[in-house]
């Protein structure tokens, strides 16, 4: 069935935003005389955002007493860099399109802080009419009510959306606003999980498979 609206995840679904993030976790590691990281190893942990970042950056654990700040160290550094080097997941541009051309609205939904987002989608530059960001809800996902939001702002129903993720918790806040959840295989997806235990709806393993959705062709 065609959706009223097509709902995105940020990093790691619609834009590859790891590219920003190879030199920032790198050159902070240099400055403490860490060797640095594969890209895939940081691209792995991109998707669960600033804390898991500053681990991995400085090799600490969440439970550190100063957690909070190696993380805003992390984002002070990411402030200069966002956008420099991130783009659309190859075929988002075509299926993108696809959706303006048949009037079906798009959005983003994301856990990404509003001041980076919108840094991210002014430098790309990637216009998007619908974006939720964490300072628009009490709760963010895997709570429902960032994706209830942006569905309310398209006055479309929920029911009759999709939301596209590569992280559980995008899919456990699809479902539970009651939303087609995709999972996008394609994205920053830890070694050691199994995203076929998310009980998405669908799996993608790129963009085209969602165009093919569209066109009900999967």
């Amino acid at each position: 069935m065609t959706p009223e609206a097509v709902l995105f995840d940020l990093d790691g679904t619609l834009v590859d935003t790891a590219l920003d993030f190879f030199s920032v976790v790198n050159s902070l590691r240099e400055e403490e005389g860490l060797p640095a990281l594969a890209d895939s190893t940081i691209r792995e942990q991109v998707s669960n955002g600033g804390v898991a970042l500053a681990c991995l950056t400085w090799e600490i654990d969440r439970s550190h007493p100063d957690i909070q700040d190696y993380r805003q160290r992390l984002l002070d550094r990411y402030e200069n860099t966002v956008g420099d080097k991130a783009q659309l997941f190859k075929g988002f541009s075509e299926l993108l399109n696809k959706l303006e051309q048949g009037s079906v609205p798009w959005g983003i939904v994301t856990n990404k802080p509003r001041l980076y987002t919108d840094l991210l989608l002014e430098r790309m530059p990637l216009a998007c009419k619908f974006v939720v960001c964490p300072e628009d809800v009490h709760r963010t996902k895997p709570a429902p009510d960032s994706l209830l939001l942006c569905a309310s702002m398209m006055e479309v129903q929920p029911s009759s959306c999709w939301y596209v993720g590569d992280h559980i918790r995008d899919i456990e806040a699809a479902r539970a606003a009651g939303m087609t959840s995709i999972a996008a295989l394609f994205g920053y997806i830890e070694e050691s999980e199994d995203p076929q235990a998310w009980h998405a709806d669908h799996y993608v393993n790129d963009p085209h498979e969602i165009t093919a959705l569209l066109s009900g062709k999967a």
